[in-house]
């Protein structure tokens, strides 16, 4: 029996991708609760959580578009990732950790987001051998 598409811990790259929406959603949400912000910033996670949730959503529900919507996925997964390397800025300035909860929020988004890249990479590469 071949292997049709590409598995993390069981997991589809769509559900995979799921679930990383509703993580980052729910983090910008508890950061910006638990912080009392009113900067828009503490929501930044939620934010780019929005789209990967929803065209994930699509990929399962639109099959015959799972490659665009997994590609407009990734695109998003990659931007947080970017996002993330903001935490430099913090490193080299000296003032890591001075605002405690943006900088732990940027490590999130920067880890998490380097390893959901990989991940959809991994299955783009694995769609492609296995055409």
């Amino acid at each position: 029996m071949a292997i049709k598409e590409y598995k993390f811990v069981g997991l589809n790259m769509e559900s995979i991708s799921i679930l990383y929406g509703i993580f980052l959603i729910l983090w910008g949400l508890l950061i910006n609760f638990a912080t009392a912000s009113s900067s828009l910033t503490s929501l930044i996670p939620s934010i780019m959580g929005i789209p990967i949730l929803f065209f994930s959503m699509l990929a399962l529900m639109f099959s015959n578009q799972k490659k665009l919507m997994m590609h407009i996925v990734v695109f998003f997964g990659l931007l947080i990732s970017l996002g993330g390397l903001d935490i430099f800025r913090s490193i080299f300035s000296g003032d890591f950790l001075n605002l405690f909860w943006a900088d732990i929020s940027k490590l999130i988004m920067l880890i998490t987001g380097i390893l959901f890249t990989f991940l959809c990479i991994q299955s783009f590469r694995f769609a492609r051998r296995n055409k």
